[in-house]
């Protein structure tokens, strides 16, 4: 990893990132914009977030809109089957990521952390700028357009 890349999320998180990291989407200047972190943190402690919103600009947009009750707006919007869904994809492709034979404790729940609905419009929007099939990551980008 770029020491440029350790000391933008440093910067951006206020501390040191406690798992590794690689970037999954930059700006056009080449800033981290979302992180797609490692299953475990450095110490073996579950990192159920696989993919995090480190942008502060997208940050504080998207923290405004949960503060303006995006929480319960996204999840009444977004079809609860496709939801599930991607929690689901989401939850295989962190847990795909261990270390093989890994029988410590486990990352658990999809976006988030959560196994269900929504808990946080940060995490659900980084894993749809990432690419990821998420409809609330995808209500989010339509709210801030």
């Amino acid at each position: 990893m770029a020491a440029a890349d350790w000391d933008a999320v440093r910067a951006s998180l206020g501390r040191d990132p406690t798992a590794a990291f690689e970037v999954a989407v930059r700006d056009p200047s080449g800033a981290p914009v979302v992180l797609r972190n490692a299953p475990l943190t450095d110490d073996g402690v579950p990192m159920p977030t696989r993919y995090w919103l480190c942008d502060p600009t997208l940050t504080r947009r998207v923290a405004r809109l949960e503060a303006a009750g995006g929480v319960r707006a996204a999840e009444a919007a977004v079809d609860p089957t496709a939801l599930a869904a991607a929690h689901d994809v989401y939850a295989a492709e962190r847990d795909a990521a261990l270390p093989d034979g890994w029988d410590g404790p486990r990352p658990h729940g999809g976006v988030g952390g959560t196994r269900r609905g929504v808990k946080c419009l940060h995490a659900h929007y980084a894993w749809h700028l990432a690419g990821g099939n998420d409809p609330v990551g995808a209500w989010v980008a339509h709210q801030l357009a």
